[in-house]
């Protein structure tokens, strides 16, 4: 009996040992030895679930013989069963197919990648770090198959230029649509440059319509979704992001020296046939070269840039509360004198499950841009002569350098000036979610509200000391307050190996602009300045006001059998209060997608070198009707007038109005295809697209008699197609050495394929049936005429010294009806190429981006020696009869005919290099440190061109054509930075 009892109790000793929970913990890394927060650890017996801490440490109850599942995006899951250790401490393999599992966010949800039926991509999370941008859409220029972004200007604070897929449109807005935690950017006045990229977790842009047809309307341009990062379950972690470094020009095109100046004016008078009677053109000049002195304009118009950023976030919480806190300071001086950029970001996000059904949230942020400061002017230093005189006695600057020169002032009298341009971006979102129980179990509602108080102030003063002898005063201050708010119903189903999603959305935006303005003119003297306008002898004032809505409704069905076969549908209704009163203002937009996933047949299964193959096909119509407000509305300005020696305010035409207007409709097919081979160790997409729009948003010309220049119409077509491919390798993969590529290559070619509908092109705007909507239209340059040459076959007015341009009608002169169509200006492919090296701890990544097939006009060879009155470019030249230039002409032509010296803009440049280190554990542990990685980056660091000039990427203004301070080439940037997280 007693015996019996030892067995008793010893088998109920075993028993329970096998069912009584313990605490298990440990820590998770990667296999280069770095913790990995966030991992999902699950109790698969019990299914207890937690995530692992900022540190890679959990703590999770099981008992022996129990199974725990430790899985997290982009990595192999693992499963341990527990022994009688109490501590399992794990390390997590990235995944080969890991791209299959990654959750995309879509739009109103998110789905697997597996799952999408529409072309979505994903930014490469490593282009959102460790990069010197102010603007995250800067990190993706060449980055991205399909998606174009330009910088225009190297301007600190602005932002580049983004076309997805190509422009659709000829004068509506083409730039694609902007989504921050479900709630628009776009449309609110705010823009990229208020989003802290440090605090950016993933984003996605969606292309076709299947993807963008959700967003009706605003997707009709492609529409990029930004999901900032939120807390975790946990202790809290502190990370600090950071880095500093330098900024100079990249290619300085300088000008010419002393000595070449002078032989410059000697040359122009010879061959103007004038007499020299001094060296140098003015008299202002003869001081200095009488001295022997010279003085490099573009070298006092510039300094050394610098850049620094530095990010704080604290981000933690509880299983049922969790937050991310975070700051971002950055301030960039710029290489040209006065430019500068200041911004400091706050967020807070924040998420609670109030019940085990309710769940609320917060995403809150603040940012405050500057780009307050007077601005040198780097297209007058550029003209400057070297002997011109840059101060004055008493240590002011000269207003006319070359005196008495008046063309050109002082290139550094803008730093003289006052000048304020300041924005704020007050964005408060916030969610609730209710999840049903029982038989309604996957049918949630979540409502979203968001709003925007986005205030900009701007002001000026210039004086004395600037060339305004009377003073002149502006002041300029506007706000735009925006709300959306969005009702999301979605249902999720699994019945056997059908899956069902659907989602259902109702909501409303609303925006209110108000600006005024005030100036004044004529102040006794320069003290006061901005500070009292009203104290100016003339006063300017001026307000306007305008409302924008939209309302919407979508529904979204998602089904999937057996992970093999994929339906997407959708449909969007928006109504717009920019259409006018003889139509409806509502437009309906669907689109339809199909997938097969041909990897998961059963045939397909001892296909070992095939390890995913998705087809993907995809048709819609979107909507644009992206013009102004108050454009089906005529209207009239005022104009003042002296009438009985009094000023008197009258009224003239403005706006002529089309009540009539409709949407702007573009018809979008999509064919794709996802593959991986070789363990997808080979990875990637290739898709080909066609886009065709009808009803143009287009302003035709009207004939000035009737008042008017132009109005907007619904009249013309285009057609938009191209190709797109994103390869993925794993070239070398070894214990300590492993080596990486990303290609991304796309073309695009877009036409306008009907204008008024009579066939014609419009010969006054550049659009051509048939041609590209941006196009060089010009007269083909085939030489320059040389001494004895005969002309009079071909154009009877040349010199000798003259461009020598192609007669193509054959008339035997030169005439307007010689132009030709020379080129596009769009890119006809882009590409870029990422290297990644790791060695142990070390990673190098070395970017290389390409436009290829790009025309421009070239305003740095359309110099004008303006009767050699100008410095010019040393690495311009110009004809002589030594010489026989056949590129440039002589310094006595006059461009009568206009040439825009059409020019190749392709390019090739090694965008970013970054190197980084990243410290292991046991350094860690020494250190207290939850991780640290250092790095050095380089961005910008050559270009291959033909391309004469300050570089071929952007766009600059020649003297009166047009605003000169965006006259900012591009910069090569040198930081170095460390991200580092606390225990």
């Amino acid at each position: 009996m007693a015996l019996l009892a030892i067995f008793v109790i010893a088998g109920a000793g075993h028993l329970f040992a096998q069912t009584v929970p313990a605490e298990i913990s440990g820590t998770i890394q990667d296999i280069k030895g770095a913790p990995i927060p966030g991992v999902t650890v699950k109790n698969l017996t019990s299914s207890k679930v937690v995530v692992s801490d900022g540190n890679g440490r959990y703590k999770i109850a099981a008992a022996r013989g129990e199974s725990l599942s430790f899985s997290f995006i982009g990595y192999n899951t693992i499963t341990q069963v527990v022994a009688s250790q109490a501590v399992i401490n794990v390390k997590l393999q990235e995944a080969g197919d890991k791209t299959l599992n990654d959750v995309v966010v879509v739009g109103y949800g998110t789905q697997k990648r597996s799952d999408v039926t529409g072309s979505v991509v994903s930014v490469p999370k490593a282009r959102l770090s460790q990069l010197p941008v102010t603007n995250v859409m800067q990190a993706l220029e060449g980055a991205v198959a399909g998606v174009n972004v330009t910088t225009t200007s190297s301007v600190p604070g602005s932002q580049p230029a983004t076309l997805v897929r190509g422009q659709n449109s000829i004068n509506a807005n083409s730039g694609p649509y902007v989504v921050v935690d479900g709630v628009p950017l776009t449309k609110t006045g705010g823009s990229l440059n208020d989003i802290n990229p440090n605090d950016i977790a993933s984003m996605e842009i969606l292309k076709d319509a299947s993807a963008t047809a959700i967003y009706g309307t605003n997707g009709s341009n492609g529409v990029i979704l930004i999901t900032t990062k939120r807390g975790t379950s946990g202790k809290p972690v502190i990370r600090y992001s950071g880095y500093a470094g330098l900024e100079n020009l990249a290619h300085i095109l300088e000008p010419r020296s002393g000595e070449e100046y002078l032989q410059k004016y000697a040359d122009y008078l010879k061959q103007t046939n004038q007499v020299q009677q001094r060296p140098v053109p003015n008299i202002g000049e003869l001081p200095a070269y009488n001295a022997g002195t010279t003085t490099d304009w573009v070298k006092e118009a510039t300094q050394q840039g610098q850049m620094q950023d530095h990010s704080l976030s604290i981000s933690g919480g509880s299983p049922d509360v969790k937050y991310f806190i975070s700051g971002d300071y950055l301030k960039q001086k710029g290489v040209v004198k006065g430019y500068q950029f200041n911004r400091v970001a706050l967020r807070s996000n924040l998420d609670v499950n109030v019940t085990s059904f309710l769940t609320v949230g917060t995403s809150l942020f603040l940012t405050s841009n500057n780009y307050d400061g007077g601005r040198a002017n780097l297209l007058f230093a550029t003209a400057m002569s070297p002997y011109g005189q840059e101060y004055n006695a008493n240590g002011t600057y000269a207003i006319y350098p070359m005196n008495p020169e008046q063309l050109y002032t002082n290139p550094l009298l803008g730093l003289n000036t006052t000048q304020i341009s300041r924005t704020t971006n007050i964005n408060g979102n916030g969610y609730a979610e209710i999840k049903f129980p029982g038989v309604l179990q996957g049918l949630k509602y979540r409502l979203n509200a968001g709003y925007t108080y986005f205030p900009k102030r701007e002001g000026s003063y210039i004086g004395r000391l600037a060339n305004d002898m009377l003073g002149t005063a502006r002041s300029f201050n506007a706000s735009t307050n925006s709300y959306t708010v969005e009702n999301i119903l979605t249902y999720s189903k699994d019945i056997k190996k059908h899956h069902f999603d659907f989602t259902a959305l109702y909501s409303a935006q609303e925006r209110k602009y108000n600006e005024t303005t005030a100036g004044g003119v004529g102040f006794i003297n320069d003290e006061l300045g901005l500070d009292n306008i009203g104290a100016g002898a003339t006063q300017t004032s001026g307000s306007y006001r305008d409302r924008y809505g939209l309302n919407s409704q979508m529904g979204r069905l998602f089904y999937s059998y057996d992970s093999r076969y994929l339906l997407t549908l959708t449909a969007r209704r928006d109504g717009s209060s920019v259409f006018g009163a003889n139509t409806t203002k509502y437009g309906v937009f669907p689109s339809a997608a199909i997938g097969w996933n041909i990897s998961n047949e059963s045939f397909m299964k001892n296909v070992s070198l095939i390890n995913n193959l998705k087809l993907r096909l995809s048709y819609g119509k979107t909507g644009n009707e992206a013009i102004p407000v108050y454009r089906t509305i005529t209207t009239d300005g005022t104009s003042r007038s002296p009438f009985n020696g009094i000023s008197t305010i009258g009224v003239q035409a403005g706006n002529l109005g089309n009540t009539s207007l409709q949407w702007e409709t573009t018809k979008t097919a999509n064919i794709g295809v996802d593959f991986g081979i070789l363990k997808n160790r080979i990875n990637g997409s290739i898709e080909a697209y066609q886009n065709k729009t009808s009803g143009l948003l287009l302003l035709r010309s009207l004939p000035i008699i009737t008042g008017y220049n132009n109005v907007y119409d619904n009249i013309g077509k285009t057609e938009n197609r191209g190709l797109e491919l994103t390869l993925n390798t794993q070239n070398f993969v070894g214990d300590k050495f492993r080596w990486e590529t990303m290609l991304v290559f796309a073309t695009n070619k877009n036409k306008i394929t009907s204008l008024y509908g009579d066939g014609k092109d419009d010969l006054g705007n550049r659009w051509f049936l048939g041609q590209p909507i941006s196009i060089v239209y010009d007269y083909k340059m085939t030489g320059v005429w040389q001494t004895g040459e005969d002309v009079s076959k071909q154009d009877p007015t040349a010199k000798p010294g003259s461009l020598k341009f192609a007669d193509l009608n054959g008339d035997g002169k030169i005439t307007a009806d010689d132009r030709t169509i020379l080129g596009q200006i769009a890119p006809k492919w882009t590409g870029g190429i990422t290297n990644t090296f790791h060695y142990k701890n070390v990673n190098l990544s070395i970017f290389i981006q390409t436009a290829q097939g790009m025309t421009k006009n070239n305003p740095d060879l359309t110099y004008g020696d303006e009767t050699g009155r100008r410095n010019t470019p040393a690495e311009i030249g110009y004809w002589t009869p030594e010489n026989m230039s056949q590129t440039r002409p002589a310094l006595s032509y006059n461009n009568t005919l206009g040439y825009g010296y059409a020019s190749d803009a392709s390019y090739t440049r090694i965008k970013d290099v970054t190197l980084s280190y990243v410290f292991g554990q046991s350094v860690l542990d020494k250190l207290h440190l939850g991780s640290l990685t250092v790095y050095a980056s380089g961005r910008n660091l050559h270009t291959f061109t033909k391309w004469v000039g300050w570089d071929p990427e952007n766009n600059y203004s020649s003297r009166g054509s047009g605003d000169w301070t965006n006259n900012y080439p591009i910069t090569r940037t040198f930081v170095f930075g460390l991200n580092v997280s606390l225990r």
